[in-house]
């Protein structure tokens, strides 16, 4: 019961983010979006830190000096899916016309989720493997540092759901349709994560890897979506103070709880 709600919990953070179509109008003002595209970043980047990468390296720590090739392994393997994703599944990006990945013919409005549910796959990944190494007994995971990170990505989650179902409505969308589609956005973390509990006894020899892996494309996609969002046009300097703040509050809650 605790696993089935720790894997969900990213999930809601989507759906209330999702849900603020019903109590705000119209978009996000330009400063508050670049401020949480700034604070998730900062999330991501930290969990990938604290949550995956660092427990990586400490399950290795048989290998000696050697200690760090599983993850940097997992960690360039992360980079290499994202970019075959980024390249072949049609997706767009807010604030943009042109349509990346494979050609198709495909609403916008659908792209726009695509785009979102892309980097939500890494995110569902990191909460499973990290559940999954858990439930394998691993004493380099706790249920509480589990729990930390999939609190860390909900808190991350809240303002991209906000985001997608926010402009879809001032799109003319319906609140009722503008929320749903902010929320299926999020439905494939769920989806990721319980797949990679499901594959527990597989994985666990692999287990340094597959974190690793899944800090690799989160990091990938904070460098290739959520910063340059975050830093165009005027006032990017309100991003960076929010990438502290985000790094900050993931870190704190890591070291104090986990």
């Amino acid at each position: 019961m605790n696993i089935l709600v720790g894997v969900l919990i990213p999930f809601i953070g989507t759906t209330l983010g999702a849900a603020c179509v019903f109590v705000l109008r119209g978009e996000i003002k330009p400063l508050v979006q670049k401020s949480l595209l700034g604070f998730a970043s900062g999330v991501m980047v930290a969990a990938s830190v604290w949550s995956l990468i660092i427990p990586a390296i400490d399950m290795s720590e048989g290998m000696g000096r050697l200690a760090f090739i599983p993850a940097a392994t997992g960690f360039v393997l992360g980079i290499g899916f994202l970019l075959l994703m980024d390249e072949f599944v049609p997706h767009i990006h807010l604030d943009s016309e042109k349509p990346e990945g494979l050609p198709a013919p495909l609403k916008k409005t659908t792209m726009l989720v695509l785009a979102v549910t892309l980097h939500n796959i890494p995110e569902g990944m990191a909460v499973g493997v990290v559940f999954a190494g858990l439930l394998s007994g691993n004493a380099d995971i706790t249920f509480a540092g589990a729990l930390v990170l999939a609190i860390g990505i909900a808190i991350q989650n809240f303002p991209e759901g906000a985001i997608i179902s926010l402009p879809l409505r001032s799109e003319g969308m319906t609140r009722g349709k503008a929320f749903l589609y902010g929320t299926l956005s999020g439905v494939v973390e769920p989806v990721a994560a319980g797949i990679t509990i499901l594959l527990t006894g597989i994985m666990e020899p692999i287990l340094p890897y597959l974190l690793a892996f899944a800090a690799g494309a989160m990091i990938y996609v904070v460098i290739e979506e959520l910063l340059p969002e975050a830093s165009e046009g005027e006032h990017s300097n309100i991003a960076t103070i929010g990438f502290a703040v985000g790094f900050l509050v993931m870190m704190i809650l890591d070291v104090a709880l986990g």
